[in-house]
């Protein structure tokens, strides 16, 4: 009976290995995560704390700790060791210093992606709103290098920036560095000041060595430091389709993000710059993260946010970015008021703010203006589209900051983020607080970590993480920076700290902290 009954459990335990090994199988075939998630995970569930006489540097005790990555939202205490989150506790912890942050959310601090201002004054607001780490990543630089060792020690934040497109352009056409063009000495300061006025960086087209000398150059500023590459069609109409495509090309073989201002749109509905960016981007494989779509898209914004998720669907990573404010800002001298802007903007001239005095314009305080140069503040979005963009749960906040010198710049240099927290999240309940906080911190950190490693252990509050914090009032953070008065700090933010130090301690700037570090991008492999 046992011999007769041996081959049937023989087949039987063939069977099971064959299903083992066919879902083994299954499971190895599955896709792995987006980079950028869809959603905030599900609620956390705090791991158990193991007990420790470890005295912390400091100790935030008792806040509402918020991490968008975990979904961890309770009371906790933070313990700080050497500029890292060493001990999360549901129980009071000690230290050589503690805090008392009851009634407090303690949140990740805020990854900017897209902050012009990279300047002392700049950085003092962007801490006072929440940010921890400012870059510039949309306009970038040339000369990457000497860019992060001027700041190295002088920065309350931690800063960086891309390989700009258009700054390397300016070096191939003009032969001279375009540097780090909003900072004051460079070649945007320069030609405010009337003493240098080039065309050529933005309407000339390269020719084929040209375009291969761009390329070598972009390498070479990320090899220096530059996160990704940085390029602003929208004001270099000169860039051919094959130069746009050659840089693409890099991108994708630096496996890198291309942080794109999309090219001009030709009326107010027109989708077709966001379709040629996606087509680069589908033709090279490389990764594009579209800046301040409402702005970009305009009327078009729903249709934009359906086109990269489309996108997104067939396999491209494709981020956006949206800044909470109506208006926009940029040089008026720029190519994006050549003749026809009226109409391809849909907008006319009493829409322009000139800043230097803030005055609306009309058409003949346009043409002297314009042969003058200055900032613009372009009063052209609608409420419903910025709305459409906050609602949207793969967009990102960014403020395209505009560089802080004498004040009117653009209130989204100052108040960003205290705005979409106080008006977004607490006024108008448009967003989730939880959610908001991933837009501002995890997810910036999850769209930059292959490409620079330093945000792996950002935005996000867990143990070994930077200890890169905000503490702010749900009930009374908000914006205070207005387009008259623009340098006006974010309220409800008492505590801001940035590997450990605090920057900002109730509610003020700290004397003397400049714990900011240069981020760069990860190091190119050896051939």
């Amino acid at each position: 009976m046992r011999s007769a009954e041996w081959p049937r459990a023989r087949a039987l335990r063939l069977v099971f290995l064959f299903c083992a090994l066919f879902a083994a199988a299954a499971r190895a075939e599955d896709p792995p995560p987006p980079p950028v998630p869809a959603q905030i995970p599900a609620p956390y569930v705090p791991p158990a704390q193991v007990d420790t006489d470890e005295i912390y540097d400091v100790v935030l005790q008792n806040g509402r700790v918020l991490d968008p990555e975990s979904g961890m939202d309770q009371v906790m205490s933070l313990g700080i060791l050497e500029g890292r989150i060493a001990r999360l506790s549901a129980q009071p912890i000690s230290g050589r210093e503690i805090v008392d942050v009851t009634g407090l959310a303690v949140a990740p601090g805020f990854i900017d992606l897209h902050a012009h201002g990279q300047n002392p004054l700049s950085y003092d607001y962007l801490a006072r709103d929440g940010v921890t780490s400012a870059l510039d990543l949309e306009l970038g630089a040339h000369g990457v290098k000497g860019f992060l060792r001027d700041r190295e020690g002088e920065a309350r934040i931690h800063f960086g920036v891309s390989a700009g497109h258009i700054p390397t352009r300016i070096k191939v056409v003009h032969g001279v560095s375009g540097g780090h063009p909003m900072s004051r000495g460079g070649w945007f300061s320069r030609m405010l000041g009337g003493v240098w006025r080039p065309t050529g960086y933005a309407f000339e087209p390269i020719d084929s060595k040209g375009i291969r000398t761009l390329v070598r150059l972009l390498g070479e500023e990320m090899d220096a430091g530059g996160i990704g590459i940085g390029m602003g069609l929208a004001y270099t109409p000169g860039a051919t389709p094959d130069e746009v495509r050659a840089v693409f090309s890099l991108a994708a073989d630096r496996n890198v993000p291309v942080f794109l201002h999309l090219g001009e749109q030709q009326s107010p509905a027109d989708l077709s710059p966001l379709e040629t960016a996606l087509e680069h981007a589908r033709a090279t494989g490389a990764s594009l993260h579209v800046v301040h779509i409402v702005s970009s898209a305009r009327e078009a914004t729903p249709r934009a946010l359906a086109a990269i998720d489309a996108a997104r669907d067939e396999g491209l990573l494709v981020t956006t970015e949206v800044y909470p404010y109506t208006a926009g800002s940029t040089p008026i001298e720029s190519a994006m008021f050549e003749p026809g802007w009226r109409e391809r903007m849909g907008l006319d001239y009493g829409d322009l703010q000139w800043v230097a005095t803030g005055e609306r314009l009309d058409e003949k305080s346009f043409e002297k203006v314009r042969r003058k140069g200055g900032i613009v503040i372009i009063h052209g979005m609608r409420e419903d589209w910025v709305e459409t963009a906050l609602r949207h749960p793969r967009v990102l906040v960014a403020s395209d900051a505009m560089p802080l010198y004498e004040g009117g710049e653009h209130p989204r240099s100052a108040g960003t983020h205290a705005r979409v927290l106080g008006v977004y999240v607490r006024e108008r309940g448009v967003l989730p607080l939880m959610d908001a906080l991933a837009r501002m911190s995890w997810l910036p950190a999850r769209r930059l970590e292959f490409a620079a490693p330093a945000f792996l252990k950002k935005g996000r509050i867990k143990l070994g993480a930077d200890a890169d914090l905000v503490v702010f009032d749900p009930a009374t953070v908000i914006d205070r920076a207005t387009f008259e008065d623009s340098p006006q700090p974010s309220e409800g933010i008492p505590y801001v700290m940035v590997g450990g130090t605090f920057v900002v301690r109730g509610g003020g700037l700290v004397k003397g902290a400049f714990p900011g570090q240069a981020l760069r991008s990860r190091p190119r492999p050896a051939p």
